[in-house]
């Protein structure tokens, strides 16, 4: 009988088609004459669609899932003495292998691009990489998972505080207030200002939803009380700081504010609504999950999860392509406008069409490679590896498909080859 917590695997999964729905219905085809000129995004059509992302930012809830998930691994690895280096290179490893076989696809695309003039791939550029911030982000984090059970164990929720501390100091040093009055336009003055010490946010903030994960699984907060309290702490919090001037958007830099790069406190109320909901939903969902049918979706669901999230966003070339070729509406004008919404419609419909044979695809082909591949223990390795890794996948986020997508390819191909263990002749 199959033993395994099944509501992490639904929350990550969840989280992952949340995203993925998210992105498509971001996306704003434009279209000149039938024929794809560009692409606009959702927050730079609709002003109110800042608070959509409050649904659709769930990156946090998927940290948090993750830690609970990895802490009692990475627990028992401290009590035998054993190092965290080689789980980790696990980690980097599996995504190191996936982003290269996308990353080559992208390459093949900019290289073909060459000779066709690439019009529909010039048009979704920058759109096909910019999802990977999210793994450069969990790899760091979980780069950090051993230092964060060991917080924990030694001062509980008292470790969550400090992050928020941190954070909150972040804040204000880069709001830089002179006197209580400026406290209360806190938000609008982080937003004007440059990031400055708010890049210490990359880690506090992010390593929040880590920690708290931690403390979940340990059972230092649980239960629909608490569930209760957090989302009435995250709409208080939220309030506060959309009324002291920080963006509505979660999601987005040049869009509509920028809560996101680096973070700030705004993003952690989104967190505490996310938790809430956690632990409102437990025991309903356990109850649920405890029957075979939802347990064998769940797993299937969460084997895809992260392979849908890395292909996703190539979906929208051929979805654009068919949309053309159709004469569909996927290019609906902006909202208010007279069958918008219906173009959603349709836009979303045929990402989700044409993205069952890219997975069909992937799946096939990662199934007939090599996945008996040892991580290396090497620190030396491990740590050329890792720079490697998120130098490549770097270099992809910031360069788009032409020529990030040559450079990363590079770079990711070079972090899977030093990750991976090498048996010498003597080993063998």
């Amino acid at each position: 009988m199959d033993s395994r917590d099944r509501y992490p695997d639904a929350l990550r999964a969840g989280a992952l088609l949340v995203v993925v729905l998210g992105h498509w219905v971001a996306t704003l085809p434009r279209l000149v004459d039938g024929r794809l000129a560009g692409t606009d995004h959702l927050l730079a059509a609709w002003d109110a669609a800042g608070v959509i992302t409050w649904v659709v930012q769930v990156v946090p809830l998927f940290v948090f899932v993750s830690a609970a998930v990895s802490a009692p691994g990475v627990a028992r690895r401290l009590d035998a003495g054993q190092s965290q280096l080689r789980w980790w290179a696990r980690r980097a490893l599996g995504l190191a292998r996936s982003a290269v076989t996308y990353l080559a696809v992208l390459a093949a695309l900019a290289l073909l691009a060459m000779f066709t003039g690439g019009r529909l791939l010039e048009a979704f550029n920058t759109s096909l990489t910019i999802h990977l911030w999210f793994l450069l982000m969990l790899l760091g984090v979980q780069a950090l998972l051993p230092l964060a059970v060991r917080a924990d164990r030694r001062f509980g929720l008292g470790a969550v505080v400090a992050l928020i501390v941190i954070a909150a100091a972040a804040d204000l040093l880069r709001a830089g207030p002179r006197g209580p009055a400026d406290l209360l336009e806190l938000g609008a003055r982080v937003r004007d200002s440059a990031p400055g010490a708010g890049w210490v946010n990359m880690l506090a903030v992010w390593l929040l939803p880590q920690q708290l994960g931690i403390a979940w699984k340990q059972g230092r907060f649980g239960g629909p009380r608490a569930g209760l309290a957090l989302l009435a702490l995250g709409v208080a919090w939220l309030a506060a700081a959309i009324a002291s001037g920080y963006p509505a958007a979660m999601v987005g830099v040049e869009l509509a504010g920028n809560n996101m790069l680096p973070p700030t406190l705004a993003l952690v109320g989104v967190m505490w609504l996310q938790l809430g909901l956690v632990l409102l939903c437990e025991s309903p969902a356990r109850r649920f999950l405890g029957r075979h049918r939802p347990a064998r979706v769940v797993a299937v669901l969460s084997a895809l999860g992260m392979p849908l999230y890395l292909w996703h966003k190539l979906a929208e070339l051929p979805a654009a392509w068919l949309g053309e070729r159709l004469g569909a509406p996927i290019d609906a004008g902006d909202p208010g406008e007279p069958g918008f919404w219906l173009g959603r419609l349709v836009w979303i419909t045929l990402c989700a069409l044409v993205v069952a044979p890219v997975m069909a695809a992937v799946v096939w082909f990662e199934m007939r490679r090599r996945r008996d591949l040892e991580a290396t223990s090497g620190r030396e390795a491990v740590i050329a590896g890792g720079v490697a890794l998120f130098g490549g996948i770097g270099a992809a986020l910031a360069l788009g498909v032409v020529p990030g997508a040559l450079v990363g390819l590079a770079g990711v191909a070079a972090a899977s080859w030093l990750l991976r263990a090498h048996p010498q002749p003597s080993d063998r």
